[in-house]
C-alpha cells in the first residue's frame, strides 16, 4: 500500500505521525517536502538526487529504526528537482519494499497533488483548533478528487477533552486522538519514532492508527 500523510498546515505535527507510523508498520517513508523537509537526513543520495535522475529510488532508502528516503534541505536541489518523477519513484519503492508512506508537503500546492495522487489511501493529520481543521477539509477534497480515500483522521496534540465527534463528522472519517506527548515531540530529531507497544498513550494513539490502516487494507 501507498500511504500519503498530509496535513492542511504546517506545524500540525505531520512528520512526527508519520515517522511513528512508518516505523510501525515496517514501511518505508519518503519525505516529499521538498522546500522544508523536518525528518533525519545523513549522507547519501536523496529525494532531489532521485527526482534529478541521479540517483535511483532504492539507492536512496536509509536503514535504522525507519526505512528512510530523506528529502534533501538544498534550495538548489528542491529547484533542480522534477516533482513528476515522484510516482515512478514511489511505484519503485513499494515494488521492491512493499508498503510506503509519503510525508507530503503543507498546503495545497502542485507539490502536494502529486503524492496524494500516486497514493492508495490518505491519513490526514489535523490539529484540534478550529482554523487549521478548515484547511484539513480543504486537504481532504483534494484526496478525493484524486481518489486517495481518506483513511482516518490523527487529530495530533489533543487536549483532556479532544473534539474527535465534530472532526469526525467534518471530515467523514474515524479520528485518532494523538496526545501530547514529549516522546513524540523528540521523535524526528532525535530519529526515534514511538512504538504502538510502548505503555504510554501516545505508543497507544499510534496501535491505533496502525489497526486504522490494517482495516482499510
Amino acid at each position: 500500500m501507498i500511504l500519503a500523510v498530509a496535513g492542511g498546515k504546517g506545524g500540525v505535527g505531520k512528520s512526527t505521525v508519520a515517522l511513528s507510523l512508518a516505523a510501525a508498520t515496517d514501511a518505508v517513508l519518503v519525505d516529499a517536502d521538498l522546500g522544508m523537509a523536518d525528518l533525519p537526513t545523513g549522507r547519501g543520495p536523496d529525494l532531489h538526487d532521485v527526482l534529478t535522475g541521479r540517483a535511483d529510488p532504492c539507492e536512496a532508502v536509509r536503514g535504522g529504526p525507519v526505512r528512510l528516503v530523506p528529502c534533501g534541505r538544498s534550495l538548489a536541489g528542491a529547484r533542480a528537482a522534477d516533482v513528476t518523477r515522484l510516482a515512478d519513484a514511489v511505484d519503485t519503492l513499494a515494488d521492491e519494499f512493499g508498503d510506503v508512506l509519503v510525508d507530503c508537503p503543507a498546503g495545497l500546492s502542485a507539490d502536494v497533488g502529486v503524492p496524494l495522487a500516486v497514493a492508495d489511501a490518505c491519513l490526514l493529520v489535523a490539529s484540534p483548533h478550529r482554523f487549521a481543521l478548515a484547511d484539513a477539509i480543504r486537504t481532504r477534497e483534494l484526496a478525493r478528487e484524486l481518489d486517495a480515500g481518506l483513511v482516518t483522521v490523527a487529530l495530533n496534540r489533543a487536549g483532556e477533552d479532544p473534539p474527535t465527534a465534530a472532526v469526525r463528522r467534518a471530515l467523514g472519517a474515524p479520528v485518532v486522538a494523538v496526545p501530547e506527548s514529549d516522546a513524540l515531540r523528540r521523535s524526528v530529531s532525535a530519529g526515534d519514532p514511538v512504538a504502538p507497544s510502548e505503555p504510554s498513550p501516545a505508543g497507544g494513539a499510534v496501535a491505533e492508527l496502525v489497526a486504522a490502516l490494517e482495516h482499510c487494507r
